[in-house]
């Protein structure tokens, strides 16, 4: 594969994770950003939109291992096999859904834990500011949560948290478009 169609999924990923994520929502009248997870979406005996939903991670977290295992490792080494892992956790949050109860716990904090500590890597390797940011917005995020500080669903740590951690992904992902064009 090309670098520059490389580095698309690095755009493509994290976009179509928040395409299916939203389109679910929508699709979910039940839904409710006070009470629910999002994995609340891909729970297959409970939800209608659950193949929707866990198709939709599988695919953004196969677009990740793909821009991880490419372009991005070379832009990136140590950061790269961050999202290497995240992107492989995404897909686990899909495969084992909240049916597997304690298992998609696991890996779920796992996933959080590993956008986290990508975040954390590219922030070091890169001296990204925006990366920075998306840590401590992260570490907040769950912070204000756990600690009881706002009422809500994890819903909405989860897109806080996730929308954080994916914007230095795509701006990297536009940084070496660009570097493709000279």
């Amino acid at each position: 594969m090309r670098g520059r169609s490389c580095a698309l999924f690095g755009l493509i990923g994290p976009l179509a994770a928040f395409f299916f994520i939203a389109l679910s929502i929508v699709l979910s009248p039940w839904f409710n950003w006070q009470q629910n997870a999002l994995s609340d979406l891909g729970h297959a005996t409970a939800s209608s939109v659950a193949p929707l939903y866990n198709f939709g991670l599988v695919l953004a977290g196969l677009f990740l291992i793909v821009y991880s295992v490419t372009v991005f490792r070379t832009h990136a080494k140590y950061a790269s096999v961050c999202l290497l892992v995240s992107g492989s956790l995404l897909q686990l949050v899909a495969a084992f859904d909240e049916v597997y109860g304690g298992l998609h716990f696991l890996v779920s904090v796992l996933l959080f834990v590993s956008f986290g500590v990508a975040s954390i890597v590219y922030t070091l390797e890169k001296r990204s500011v925006l990366a920075l940011v998306a840590s401590v917005t992260s570490f907040f995020a769950w912070t204000l949560y756990f600690g009881g500080i706002y009422g809500g669903g994890l819903a909405i740590p989860e897109v806080i948290s996730s929308a954080a951690a994916t914007s230095w992904v795509v701006l990297s992902a536009l940084r070496i478009l660009r570097l493709q064009e000279t």
